[in-house]
């Protein structure tokens, strides 16, 4: 298939590279033109601009940090959505509003383009591995036509609704778990290392009785070892999904207390100059707070 891949961050580059392994005709692009140089190497073609990026294109993926930079990408003038083929599909696999998925649903429609919303779940090292987890939304037959591709990226593919917000509600819904696992790992460990118990030593209790899921072993051994650097996902980015959370659960009023909790301590963690370290970093704060060095 004809694979137009539009962000490569940390996540989207070894996503790029998968679907291009996988024989797929992928021409990627970047903002910083620059990140697309490895690719260029195995053989991927690179796009000068969005435009021209998706013209011929059978498929669109885009793998970008947040809603300004998926607006830009694809609503703007001379974007995506100008010069995408009708009969082509969007996949956004970022992590956006529901407001903005339903947008681009609504917008691509008008074109006779399809589109579809399969953000995902995992760090940069699942995404190395081709094994993310992928949850998918969107018309049926988009999404039959599409998952091939989110099979070559994922250990499984989740296919959840009929309307592409209902994905995103899941993503942001999940991230929000992960924040509160991060603050409650956070503190427990704070807590248990001021009476003298080694932090690595408490994780491996936890994760190996009633906490085993991965993100407790994950996340469990970043807090232990304060790994927090160089960040599998920005903190800053992590506040921006608590807060598009709270956005999409204000709008069918269903309180989330605790995120709120989150996400101040997220904004004190930031005001202290965290904003770039991993989101699991406000565990350090934690720390601090109990007096912890």
């Amino acid at each position: 298939m004809k694979i137009a891949f539009l962000g490569l961050g940390n996540m989207g580059s070894h996503m790029a590279g998968h679907l291009h392994h996988a024989g797929h005709d992928v021409t990627v692009w970047n903002r910083t033109l620059s990140k697309a140089d490895g690719l260029r190497a195995q053989g991927a073609k690179v796009g000068k601009s969005t435009g021209e990026t998706v013209k011929d294109a059978e498929a669109v993926i885009t793998m970008l940090a947040d809603d300004h930079a998926v607006e830009s990408a694809v609503l703007h003038s001379g974007g995506v959505l100008d010069h995408l083929p009708r009969g082509a599909v969007h996949i956004s696999m970022s992590t956006i509003s529901v407001a903005l998925s339903q947008k681009l649903a609504e917008e691509h429609g008008k074109r006779g383009q399809q589109y579809i919303a399969a953000p995902v779940f995992g760090r940069p090292e699942a995404a190395e591995a081709g094994k993310l987890f992928v949850v998918a939304a969107g018309d049926k037959s988009a999404v039959e036509r599409c998952k091939p591709l989110l099979e070559v990226l994922a250990q499984r593919v989740f296919v959840i609704g009929d309307k592409p917000e209902m994905a995103n509600v899941v993503k942001l819904s999940g991230n929000f778990l992960i924040a509160s696992v991060i603050e409650s790992l956070g503190e427990a460990i704070a807590l248990t290392r001021k009476y003298g118990i080694d932090p690595h030593a408490y994780v491996e209790f936890l994760t190996n009785s009633l906490f085993a899921a991965p993100v407790y072993k994950t996340y469990g051994g970043i807090i232990a070892e304060e790994k927090y650097q160089p960040a599998g996902f920005k903190l800053r980015l992590g506040l921006k999904d608590v807060r598009l959370a709270l956005a999409a659960a204000e709008a069918v009023d269903a309180p989330l207390p605790f995120a709120s909790v989150v996400r101040d301590h997220m904004l004190t963690a930031i005001g202290h100059g965290m904003e770039d370290m991993d989101w699991s970093s406000t565990a350090k704060l934690a720390a601090e707070n109990a007096g912890l060095k």
